[in-house]
Formats: C-alpha cells, sequence, structure tokens
C-alpha cells in the first residue's frame, strides 16, 4: 500500500472504491489494536492481564491481515459486475442472459462489504476487552481504533446495500439484511460505548 493506492483511488477507474476503502479503514484500526497490545505487554503494572492481551493480539493480527486481503477481494469481486452493465440487451435472449448474469454478480459483489462488517465486528469486541487491561499511554489509540471500525462498518453496510437493492432473490436480500442490520446495531452500540469510555478515562 503505497500513495500509488490513493491517486488511483481518486481517479475515473472504477477500482479500488468505497469498498475498499472500509475494509482499509478497518485494517487501520485493527492494527491500532495491534500496537496497544504490544505496548502493554512486558509492562509490570498489566501483568496480570498478559495472556489475555496476547491472545488479543494474535486475533487482531488475523484481523488486519484479513481485513487487508479483502480490499483486492473486493476489487475481484466488482469487476464482473461492472462489465455485466455493458453486456448487450437487444434481444429477450441477450436480456435474459445479462440479467442472470447482473443477479450472480450482484450477490458475489454484496460478500466482501458483508464480510467486512462480520471481521469488524469481532475486531470492535476486541478493543473493548482491552478497556483497563492495556496502557493507560495508548488508551487515545483505542478510541482512535473503534472510531475506524465504526466507520468501516457503516461504510460497508453502505456497499452490501447498493448491490443488494436490484437482487431480485428475495430470500437472499432479507438473510443478507437481517445479519447485516444486526452486526451493525451491535457494532455502533459497543463502539459508542467504547469511545465515551475512553474520553471519559482521558478527563
Amino acid at each position: 500500500m503505497d500513495f500509488e493506492f490513493i491517486e488511483k483511488l481518486s481517479s475515473k477507474s472504477p477500482t479500488p472504491g468505497g469498498g475498499g476503502v472500509s475494509a482499509l479503514i478497518g485494517s487501520l484500526g485493527t492494527a491500532l489494536g495491534g500496537m496497544v497490545c504490544n505496548l502493554t505487554i512486558g509492562k509490570k503494572k498489566y501483568e496480570i492481564y498478559e495472556e489475555e492481551v496476547k491472545e488479543i493480539l494474535d486475533e487482531v493480527t488475523y484481523i488486519q491481515k484479513r481485513l487487508f486481503d479483502l480490499i483486492k477481494e473486493d476489487e475481484d469481486n466488482f469487476i464482473p459486475l461492472s462489465k455485466a452493465y455493458s453486456l448487450p440487451s437487444s434481444t429477450d435472449e441477450e436480456k435474459k442472459i445479462k440479467k442472470e448474469t447482473m443477479q450472480s454478480c450482484l450477490k458475489k459483489a454484496s460478500e466482501v462489504p458483508l464480510e467486512v462488517i462480520r471481521i469488524s465486528n469481532k475486531a470492535i469486541k476486541l478493543h473493548e476487552r482491552l478497556l483497563g487491561k492495556s496502557t493507560i499511554l495508548a488508551i487515545s489509540d483505542i478510541g482512535v481504533g473503534i472510531q475506524c471500525l465504526r466507520a468501516s462498518v457503516l461504510s460497508s453496510k453502505l456497499n452490501v446495500i447498493i448491490n443488494i437493492k436490484d437482487i431480485t432473490d428475495t430470500n437472499f436480500v432479507k438473510k443478507v439484511e437481517d445479519e447485516m442490520n444486526f452486526l451493525v446495531d451491535e457494532s455502533i452500540k459497543i463502539c459508542d460505548r467504547v469511545y465515551e469510555e475512553v474520553l471519559s478515562s482521558m478527563k
């Protein structure tokens, strides 16, 4: 990841886009949780929590890598959809093929943003566990991390919605919406609570 990503993001290129940015924000937020763990491990004041903090570090290290990988996966899933919009639709047969292709591609394109929500939800809960068990010197980084993950979840919700709104498979849509709404609502409540606790501890 370098400035070339930012330049391409601001260009006319359809990828990377909002989906990749949502995953990137989540990866960055999770990495801050990892930093907090690393700054805490080895400090005598927090040795009672050291094993738990090490476990959290292992989990956030995996999550930050997984979210980063999803940037590319989101791009790979979007490309077929962007091509499907250009399929011919002059005849009934062409219209049928285009419709079926679009439906398949829209389902595929909704997978990564939903996965980002799932994984960011796990990272949010790990940040919550760090409260009171990590060095107070890095308490603001928990707050920044949780806000990045909050943005990741809400942004990914938009990316799910934009893809499922034209899907005609109502059972698929309902299943996705139910899972998405539950995880987003839970995530935002935890994020807001953790952020307020971080603010209070800094006064």
